[in-house]
């Protein structure tokens, strides 16, 4: 389906901005100043700032280099390629790599006037910094997150809640019907939402880390154990008493799913349950014996899990999304 996002959108607005301005003042070589608008507007503020400041350095650079090359030896099609052979390396060092194509465009432009004069400069930076200047505008405008990183965090946190209701299935029934698609969606969700947590920090000059990111990292590592326990589970092929304790845990778990921290209720019941098995009964086969020993495996995992959880410092209270704390 065909769609126009607002980066899109920006960038052309922007461009045009730039062209029709340059216009209007009567430079020389105008549309460039659209092109650097094109360059210079990016997914994020930061890097918006950050890919400008490159670009005029560049710039300031290629001016000078063009100066020395061109004055100083000759307006020749080969000067240029000696010129580049300095200039690249130069911008790497100064870590302005980014603005070697809008520099080159400057170089060309010097090297077509066939003279170096503080007019044509003057025409150049003007150029330079109405391009860089007009994606800096464009880019002032970022649209929030917020509602998607809500959203993003409902999702993980039901697939969450629905694997903890399959293992508790087979726990208490041996029901194999689920086809795990919620394992590979949450994979994919707890990705995007990293991805969208950290591009909200970049839109942000004064804020250095996002709870949601932190939130997201938290669930990720929780994602990772919840991996690896489902093979311990399915390994497990007799009913025993020990899996309905660990079923009923699992139920009250997968119903508090939440972004707050009431991590050390679930751990002092795993710590209740793990004195329970040890005053059971030996087993007495040795499917038993494997069946509980992959049982205790389990809950040293979701020990983890919850310590996991415990250490999260938890969200700010406007992005919480329930009222009540949980794990």
């Amino acid at each position: 389906m065909f769609k126009i996002g607002y980066r899109t959108a920006k960038t052309a607005l922007g461009t045009t901005l730039a062209i029709m301005l340059a216009q209007f003042l009567e430079l020389d070589h105008y549309t460039s100043a659209g092109i650097i608008t094109i360059l210079c507007i990016q997914v994020t503020k930061k890097k918006s700032l950050k890919s400008s400041w490159a670009r005029f350095l560049a710039c300031l650079i290629a001016m000078i280099f063009s100066f020395v090359f061109f004055e100083g030896i000759a307006y020749h099609p080969l000067v240029i390629g000696v010129l580049l052979l300095f200039f690249i390396p130069t911008t790497v060092v100064a870590k302005a790599t980014e603005g070697i194509v809008t520099s080159t465009v400057v170089i060309f432009h010097l090297f077509s006037e066939e003279q170096i004069t503080l007019e044509i400069i003057g025409n150049e930076l003007s150029i330079v910094v109405i391009g860089i200047g007009m994606a800096l505008i464009m880019n002032l405008y970022m649209p929030s997150v917020e509602k998607k990183l809500k959203n993003l965090q409902i999702e993980i946190e039901e697939n969450l809640a629905v694997i903890f209701q399959e293992i508790e299935r087979y726990l208490t029934e041996k029901d194999q019907k689920w086809d795990g698609k919620e394992i590979t969606k949450t994979a994919k969700l707890i990705d995007e939402a990293k991805t969208t947590a950290f591009r909200d920090v970049e839109n942000h000059f004064l804020r250095h880390e996002n709870s949601y990111y932190h939130y997201f990292k938290m669930r990720e590592k929780q994602f990772e154990i919840i991996e690896r326990v489902i093979p311990i589970v399915t390994s497990i092929h007799i009913a025993m008493e020990q899996s309905k304790m660990i079923a009923d845990f699992l139920h009250e778990l997968s119903l508090n799913i939440h972004p707050g921290n009431t991590a050390n209720k679930f751990l002092n019941q795993l710590q209740e349950m793990k004195r329970s098995f040890e005053e059971m009964d030996l087993p007495k086969t040795r499917e038993e014996f494997e069946a509980r020993a992959a049982l205790l495996h389990f809950i040293r995992e979701m020990e983890q899990y919850l310590v996991i959880k415990s250490q999260f410092k938890g969200m700010e209270p406007n992005q919480r999304l329930h009222g009540i704390k949980a794990t």
